[in-house]
């Protein structure tokens, strides 16, 4: 692009300094014309008074080496002319033109793309940071949970380990009772009140893997049972419907 605006101004140059040369000669030759006129009335002016005839072959040589630059300058502008009116010139300009914008709508492109990229990205941190945020609130309790639950399990095999008849005969042993049977339901309150809830269970439900966990299989009575849920060994807990332990189950044979 550089060379060819460097050929431009060199080629604007060249032809100004031929104008300014064919003008001053120009000038010259009138001179000389004005000069030869002279001559001439002169002469005409000796032959009639019959005095001497001045000197007019210098003028002539004069005028004829005026004449012979104007010519080459005159072909010097025409060669110039044809070079500054070159059409491969001016498509080589007009190419490097072009080239100069297609290449900067590509980097505008390219800086778009890049950009809109960089956005969407940033959006998929902040999701991702969101829902682990999330989480943390809803599941940083969860190893807590757990240890609990052992608590539960105990509260619950002590309540359903003494026989109904020995409440009724024991006023000590039935208050305890009721005492174990009321801390069983405060623990429960407080389980639902952080999210966490049993897997309500009964005999005959469908197996889910997701919620239940199969320790042993027994006999089937009925063949439309196969594969339910016999027997519940010990209740499963989810937490935030995310399962935190499954509960152990046997199941009827298929």
């Amino acid at each position: 692009m550089a060379t060819v605006g460097g050929m431009c101004v060199r080629t604007v140059t060249s032809i100004s300094r031929c104008l300014r040369q064919s003008i001053h000669q120009r000038a010259t030759w009138n001179g000389l014309q004005h000069r030869r006129l002279c001559t001439t009335n002169s002469d005409t002016k000796s032959d009639k008074e019959g005095t001497e005839k001045p000197d007019a072959e210098n003028t002539n040589d004069d005028s004829q080496k005026v004449i012979e630059n104007l010519k080459a300058d005159g072909e010097k502008l025409k060669t110039e002319a044809k070079d500054f009116k070159d059409v491969s010139w001016w498509s080589k300009l007009s190419l490097s033109g072009k080239t100069l914008f297609q290449r900067g709508s590509n980097d505008d492109n390219n800086w778009k793309d890049k950009y809109m990229r960089a956005l969407a990205e940033t959006e998929n941190v902040r999701q991702r940071m969101t829902k682990q945020v999330s989480d943390v609130r809803l599941f940083g309790i969860q190893g807590f949970c757990k240890d609990l639950l052992e608590v539960a399990d105990i509260l619950q095999q002590a309540t359903q380990s003494v026989p109904e008849k020995e409440l009724q005969e024991n006023k000590h042993l039935r208050d305890l009772y009721d005492g174990l049977v009321m801390t069983e339901a405060q623990l429960q309150k407080v389980f639902l009140k952080h999210g966490l809830e049993q897997i309500i269970l009964q005999k005959g439900d469908k197996f889910d893997p997701h919620f239940h966990e199969a320790l042993f299989q027994v006999p089937a009575e009925d063949p439309s049972m196969a594969s339910n849920v016999a027997t519940v060994e010990k209740l499963g807990y989810k937490l935030h419907e995310r399962t935190l332990r499954p509960a152990l189950v046997g199941v009827f044979k298929s």
